[in-house]
């Protein structure tokens, strides 16, 4: 390259690439190793188990190891400064003779099938920086030497075995800012020493067994000091007590999660005062009390979640004041009152959910067109949600006033009983006669429907029905077909005896293309039988769905209700296939280019944008198999909402075959349900598998793809993460969008899902990477949506 880059993440990653000397081998100093590291390494070899046969090069002689010819080893004057073998699927120990290696900087053997201990002698390494251990199998207890070693700034031994207690002196390291602990079986109380430490950024201790009390001591340590903890997660142990009001003073703080606890008592007032609080968890304890006053001014406040506590009173007015907040849970609750309308107004809002409570009144209409009833369901005095639960109508209004009410001395005529039924009588016939007119005014229309459907007349056949027509009540099979607004219209028989042949098959049923009569195709997908929903509940989702029209989402044009309960839903058909094949399946012939890759990038996260904001839709299983692509190669997401047409025991087997798929974020094999945040983790997968030419299950290792990326761009940044066809073209000059669109990417699988960005901002890093990109999608976009109401412009979306 003739110039340096002017972006800080490509320089950064160029740093990587020429500092760790993996575009031409490992790196080295050509410098012999010295003796007491050469025992030491042969002594970690001898007790690694290498299944793979990753350490062939670790030869006896040793005379090379500090030329990069031995993988995983970095050496500078002949003494080794980092041992870097993660993925490499080793079992066995880890020696305690590390701790000969005295210029050892950097440990990272994440990602193995190592066991037994954490070596005591780490202590004893005076340069070392970072414990990456994470991923294995060691047991026993944290080392309580650990903290001896004066320059450690990550120690990192989550999703282990380990036991015994956290000691107070793994926070001596003045330098320590990223602590990990989190996956564990470590019991006792949290040490004081880590309220206490001014350099912790980021301290997860979750999923363990810690118990007492959280110390109150929180930025007390030093006076005149800028506390920099900006991630604590403490959720899912046994700790009780209060809520430290000392929390207050971590004025950095991002993410606090304290869910799946004992925690009692009420939240402070303080916790006001952390102003850039992005997620505030405290669900699943017993907290009681109100939401406090100065809930206002958390003006960063993405996600709040109160969910299965204590809570009472009413909601406050002043939460809809936090503009930012997307996804609020206060159900399981004794909130009281009514909700108020300001929530409604909330521009981010994505998820909502006050049930399980004690609320009154009528809900703010916004709220209720915005989310079903499983967001307000268990509030016995609330109304207006459902149809299910209308609310009380008024009593009639006097049809004149007393002369109490207007002062009128006159007295006004009072109906007798005759006039009153002759009255009812008359109002009567009218409605008879209305009806039998409406009535003679549908067979008419359905009868000259019919003659077109059945080729009589053949401009008919093309005409459009309204959203949610039924085409054709009862077909001669006997079913029920409905149509939506569409191309083309087809009668029941129709659609029954196409030539059909199989796509493919999934948890929700088969797939079929059908070829009618008239040449048009169509897509068909036929539910398994008894996963699906009743036919009353099931229509009334169903034709929900039929409403759904964006250019990135597949639309559903018809469905079709059989004699003996099949259940079919029609699609258009798209002649490009899914987005899987169109990459992993094509020949050597058929290139995709980088402006195409981004044209699709940009076009799925334009649909997952307008599920998540316009239609409260969470997609349960987005894959590249279920983005499917048309003539010009734009992407239009498949199985959107069918969720919602599923029992709770079929949707559970789509998320657990989704994790199969490498599609699956780390989370849901806890919380069960898909959220946003899992929906842009597999957006993620998508986007590195358009980069990489991947799959998430081939090539990899035996890791899934976003662990083998993170690996390549951590470890041994090489060319490797590109794919081939990518390098092939002329990229440099697009260079730094495949970095910046690669770090976004990342940033969209990282396992935490508060540090996932939303739809929205994926959209716009995509759009600042490729803004040449944007007026062409935004015309494709405006003639597909000429057609519909104002929810389908996702240009007026993003103002």
């Amino acid at each position: 390259m003739d110039k340096l880059p002017q972006n800080p993440f490509q320089f950064f990653v160029l740093l990587l690439f020429f500092a760790s000397g993996f575009a031409s081998g490992q790196s080295g100093d050509n410098v012999s190793i010295t003796l007491a590291d050469l025992q030491s390494l042969k002594a970690l070899k001898s007790e690694f188990i290498d299944s793979k046969g990753f350490l062939k090069s670790w030869n006896d002689t040793g005379s090379r190891a500090c030329s990069g010819d031995w993988v995983g080893i970095k050496c500078v004057k002949g003494q080794v400064i980092a041992v870097q073998l993660p993925w490499k699927g080793l079992g066995g120990k880890i020696s305690e003779k590390i701790g000969q290696l005295q210029g050892l900087r950097r440990l990272s053997l994440h990602d193995n099938g190592l066991t037994g201990p954490v070596p005591n002698s780490l202590a004893s390494l005076p340069n070392l920086r970072g414990v990456y251990l994470f991923n294995n199998r060691l047991s026993g207890s944290i080392p309580a030497s650990i903290g001896r070693c004066p320059v450690l700034q990550t120690l990192d031994l989550s999703k282990n075995q380990l036991t015994g207690t956290i000691f107070p002196s793994i926070a001596n390291s003045t330098r320590l800012y990223r602590l990990n602990l989190s996956f564990n079986l470590i019991s006792g109380s949290i040490p004081v020493s880590l309220s206490l430490s001014p350099s912790l950024t980021f301290l997860a201790l979750q999923y363990n067994n810690l118990s007492g009390s959280v110390p109150d001591s929180w930025g007390s340590g030093t006076e005149n000091k800028t506390y920099q903890l900006q991630i604590l997660n403490l959720d899912h142990n046994l700790i009780s007590g209060k809520i430290p009001t000392s929390l207050s003073k971590l004025g950095s703080l991002e993410m606090l999660s304290l869910s799946h606890n004992r925690f009692n008592g009420t939240i402070p007032n303080e916790l006001g005062a952390l102003s850039k609080l992005q997620m505030l968890d405290l669900s699943d304890n017993v907290i009681n009390g109100k939401i406090p006053e100065s809930i206002d001014k958390l003006q960063n406040l993405s996600v709040l979640n109160l969910k299965n506590n204590h809570f009472n009173g009413q909601i406050p007015e002043t939460l809809g004041d936090i503009s930012t907040i997307a996804q609020l849970d206060l159900s399981n609750n004794n909130f009281s009152g009514e909700i108020p309308n300001s929530l409604s107004k909330l521009p981010q809002l994505t998820s909502f959910n006050v049930s399980l409570n004690n609320l009154s009144g009528l809900v703010p209409l916004l709220l209720s067109k915005k989310f079903n009833s499983s967001s307000f369901v268990g509030n016995r005095q609330l109304c207006g949600y459902s149809p299910s639960f209308p609310c009380p109508s008024p009593p009639p209004h006097q049809i004149l006033p007393s002369p109490s009410q207007d002062g009128s001395k006159h007295r006004h005529h009072k109906f007798s009983t005759k006039d009153i039924t002759l009255i009812a009588a008359g109002a009567l016939l009218v409605v008879l006669l209305l009806l039998c007119c409406a009535l003679l005014y549908c067979l008419i229309k359905r009868k000259a429907k019919a003659k077109g459907v059945n080729g009589k007349n053949a401009t008919q056949a093309k005409a459009v029905p309204a959203l949610g027509a039924e085409v054709e009540a009862v077909g001669e099979a006997g079913g029920k077909l409905v149509h939506f607004d569409g191309p083309f219209i087809f009668a029941a028989n129709d659609l029954l005896c196409a030539t059909a042949e199989i796509m493919g098959k999934s948890m929700y049923g088969t797939i079929y293309k059908a070829s009618l009569e008239d040449g048009n195709h169509v897509v068909v997908k036929r539910l398994r039988e008894k996963m699906a929903k009743g036919q009353k509940e099931f229509e009334a989702e169903v034709a929900e769905l039929g409403k759904i029209r964006h250019p990135n989402i597949l639309a559903l044009r018809a469905y079709y209700l059989g004699p003996k309960g099949e259940k079919l839903l029609v699609f258009d058909h798209m002649p490009n296939g899914s987005l899987a094949s169109f990459l992993h399946a094509r020949g050597p012939e058929t290139a995709v280019t980088w402006p195409t890759r981004m044209k699709i990038a940009m076009g799925v996260t334009r649909g997952l944008y307008y599920l998540h904001t316009q239609e409260n839709i969470i997609h349960g299983n987005l894959t590249s198999s279920n983005v499917l692509l048309d003539e010009q190669s734009n992407p239009k997401i498949s199985d959107v909402g069918l969720s919602r047409l599923m029992t709770t025991a079929a949707n559970a087997n789509v998320i657990a075959t989704e994790g199969s798929l490498g599609y699956r974020a780390p989370e849901l094999s806890k919380v069960k349900n898909a959220t946003t945040k899992t929906n842009i983790y597999s957006l993620g997968v998508i986007i590195l598998e358009l980069l990489t030419g991947k799959s998430p299950s081939e090539g990899t290792d035996g890791v899934d793809l976003p662990q083998w990326v993170a690996s390549i761009v951590k470890e041994e940044w090489t060319n490797e993460v590109f794919d081939v066809e990518l390098m092939r073209e002329d990229t440099f000059n697009s260079s730094d969008e495949l970095l910046n669109t690669l770090k976004l990417a990342l940033h969209c699988v990282d396992p935490s899902p508060a540090a996932r960005p939303e739809a929205k901002h994926v959209l716009q890093q995509l759009e600042e990477i490729k803004p040449e990109l944007v007026a062409i999608s935004g015309d494709d976009g405006a003639k597909d949506s000429s057609k519909c109401d104002k929810r389908t412009s996702y240009m007026s979306e993003l103002d």
